[in-house]
């Protein structure tokens, strides 16, 4: 059974054969679990994603298409897909707009805070809370959150164009703010 082609071990899956479904498993797991684990870097996590790639292949054996590509080819576009929207769900909410601005202007004077947080983040929080809201939101969505400009854009409901003005725009200004010398330091 083990000389059977990937095809025919495929439609032996589609058909419910429980002999070819193992022989077929046992050819492509050690494939299939590698992508995954390529893709995602946690072993059990790799081990659903493959166990899911098994699972839609058997459903969906009998739209294969040979002239698309190899079985294998296949079974590891399944797998990285799945691997890919697995790595994409695990991502944390980002924080809604209008959340933002509590965020960004709140300035905590508590001496716990004061001691742990340095003189650098010190400098950047006041930088951020100095520009325009706008420019704010977007900065912190870019480099906090990690959104594109075309999310940011989407969430703000501004053209791209502008979004990515924002974002470049409180770029410059915090590396303005940042370069120059602090009160108090004397210049010589």
């Amino acid at each position: 059974m083990s000389r059977l082609s990937d095809e025919a071990l495929l439609s032996g899956l589609a058909t419910g054969d429980p002999e070819l479904a193992v022989t077929f498993v046992r050819r492509f797991q050690h494939t299939v679990f590698g992508v995954a684990l390529a893709v995602i870097g946690d072993p059990q996590l790799a081990e659903d994603i493959a166990q899911q790639t098994f699972e839609r292949a058997w459903r969906h054996a009998q739209i294969y298409d040979a002239r698309r590509g190899s079985v294998r080819t296949w079974l590891t576009a399944i797998a990285h897909n799945l691997a890919i929207d697995a790595v994409r769900s695990r991502r944390p909410e980002p924080v809604a707009p209008e959340d933002l601005e509590a965020i960004l202007g709140e300035v905590s004077e508590t001496p716990e805070q004061q001691a742990l947080a340095d003189e650098a983040s010190t400098r950047l929080r006041a930088a951020v809370a100095e520009l325009p809201p706008e420019q704010g939101r977007a900065l912190v969505m870019a480099g906090i959150y990690g959104m594109t400009a075309q999310q940011i854009a989407d969430s703000e409901k501004i053209p791209l164009g502008t979004a990515k003005t924002r974002v470049r725009t409180a770029m410059g200004k915090l590396r303005t703010t940042l370069a120059s010398p602090k009160r108090g330091d004397h210049v010589q």
